[in-house]
This record gives structure tokens, C-alpha cells and sequence, in this order.
């Protein structure tokens, strides 16, 4: 078959929002339930304004001591009650706004209009997240006296009101747009660089690797975004990301932005690697399934 004929071929038509939906709500727990303990480290990591007297390991098993192993998992059901929605809507934003960008695919797709997507969708994310993240966030700090998710809603809103749980709303908004624009954007890059994959295992492998990839260059990019939004949101301080920001390297220097950085890229590395996979395979499988026009 010549290249003129391989180019001419239709691009199989868009899935159905609820499968994008679905798959992309599946990758998310899946993740989350593998990887979740390390997200525990990497906050109170965080959540530390002083010098660290821990390193990753040496957390984990502090905590692990003195607390018990069922502490690393302590604020999970307000990320798993989230994470369907979240992975979910990453995805479906990520392929409406891929639409709208390249004008359903009328526009060839590029390294730019990926990152743009990914930011875009980043910032539908975020409006969704913040008010799990905060509940999380309260759970999982080391003297949180909360009895769980519910009783953080509950004292939050009496306190501060409806509004409460949006504390932290615009550090989440850059710690999502950074992460996804450097997540869709690099998988783009990458992709176009491996070989050709000459098998299905060889595809599934590709995809990991660029999903992986893509998470740990997302994961550098938000960590900065990640560590003031934590402390704005356990705190309530209402305070602005790039202020707070500006407050740490004051205080606590340059390498304070990064804390938590080692649990965070070995979580979001393979993570990102777990949700490409995932969405790919059901992806591929249903077009197959379905047939002609998606495949």
C-alpha cells in the first residue's frame, strides 16, 4: 500500500463520551489503589515547614511505627470517591478540547496544540478536584484529629461555609494545568520518537513508556504548585499560589518546592504509565469490539 493511500485513510471516529468517561475512571482507581501510600509520604513531606528529619524511606517507616500500616491509606475514600470523576474527566476533557483545537482533526495534531490541550483540560480538572484534595489533605496531616471525610466537610462548612472547601481553588488550577500540559504534551513527543511498534506487546509497552515519561515531566513541572496548594488547603490560609511560592524560597529555600518530590514522581512516573495503558487497552478493545466507523 502506498504512503498516499496509508494518509488518506479516515481517522476512526471519536468513542462515545461514556466509554472515555469509563475508561478513564477505571485507569484512575487502579492507580490509585496500587499506589496510594506513596501520596501519604508525599504529603506530610510537604506538609513539614522545617528541615526534614525524614527522607522517603525513613517516613514511611515512621510512619508505619508509630502510626500502623493502615495510616498510609488514611484519607483514601475522599481521593477514591474523586479519583472516577477525575481520571474520568482528564481524558474526556483532554479529547473534547483535542477536538476543538484541531477542529476535529480537520488540524493535524503537534507538540503545541497537545500541551494546550492537556493545560485545558488540566483546568476542567481542577474545578472538580479541590474540595476532595482538601479533605484529603486534612486527613492524611499527621496531627489531623478528624474522624474522616465527613467530619472535615462537615467542620469545614461550618466554619467557613460552602466556599471553605475551594480553599487552595487557584493553586490547584496551576498544579493541574502544569501536570497535564506536561503530561499530553511530552506522551505526544515521545510517541513520535519510539519505533513503531511491530507487536501488541510492543504498543503496550510503548504506551507505559510514554505515559511514564509523561508523568515524571508533569510531576517536575507541578511539585512547586503541589507543595503550596498543600499547605494553603491544610491550613485555610486563602493564600495566592505564586505568593506562597515566593514565601517558601524566602523561608525555607529553592529545594523547599520540591519536598515530597520522591514519592510524588515514583506515585505520578508509573502512574501516568498505569492510566495510558489502561485507557489504551480498553480503548482498543471496545473499537474492536464495536467496529467500523471506530476502528
Amino acid at each position: 500500500m502506498s504512503s498516499a493511500a496509508i494518509s488518506s485513510k479516515p481517522k476512526p471516529k471519536p468513542l462515545p463520551f461514556v466509554y472515555t468517561f469509563s475508561f478513564g475512571a477505571f485507569a484512575g482507581c487502579t492507580e490509585l489503589m496500587l499506589l496510594f501510600p506513596l501520596d501519604t509520604v508525599k504529603t506530610r513531606m510537604q506538609l513539614n515547614t522545617g528541615k526534614s528529619q525524614f527522607g522517603m524511606i525513613g517516613m514511611l517507616k515512621d510512619i508505619v511505627a508509630k502510626e500502623g500500616v493502615g495510616r498510609l491509606y488514611r484519607g483514601i475514600l475522599a481521593p477514591f470517591a474523586m479519583e472516577a470523576p477525575k481520571r474520568a474527566t482528564k481524558f474526556a476533557a483532554n479529547a473534547f478540547w483535542g477536538d476543538v483545537f484541531t477542529k476535529k482533526s480537520t488540524i493535524p495534531m503537534t507538540q503545541s496544540i497537545s500541551i494546550l490541550t492537556g493545560c485545558a483540560a488540566g483546568a476542567t480538572e481542577s474545578f472538580l478536584v479541590t474540595p476532595f484534595e482538601l479533605v484529603k489533605i486534612r486527613l492524611q496531616d499527621k496531627a489531623s484529629t478528624f474522624t474522616g471525610p465527613l467530619d472535615v466537610i462537615k467542620k469545614t462548612l461550618a466554619r467557613s461555609g460552602p466556599l471553605g472547601l475551594y480553599v487552595g481553588m487557584e493553586a490547584t488550577f496551576w498544579r493541574h494545568v502544569s501536570w497535564n500540559g506536561g503530561y499530553f504534551g511530552s506522551i505526544f513527543q515521545i510517541r513520535s520518537l519510539l519505533p513503531k511498534a511491530e507487536s501488541k506487546s510492543g504498543e503496550l509497552f510503548n504506551n507505559f513508556l510514554s505515559g511514564s515519561v509523561g508523568g515524571a515531566i508533569g510531576t517536575v513541572l507541578n511539585t512547586p504548585f503541589d507543595v503550596v496548594k498543600s499547605r494553603i488547603q491544610l491550613h485555610g490560609t486563602g493564600e495566592w499560589a505564586f505568593p506562597a511560592l515566593v514565601r517558601v524560597v524566602k523561608e525555607e529555600g529553592v529545594g523547599a518546592l520540591y519536598k515530597g518530590f520522591t514519592p510524588k514522581v515514583l506515585r505520578l512516573a508509573p502512574g501516568g504509565g498505569v492510566l495510558l495503558l489502561v485507557v489504551e487497552a480498553l480503548t482498543t478493545i471496545t473499537r474492536n469490539h464495536l467496529g467500523p466507523p471506530y476502528v
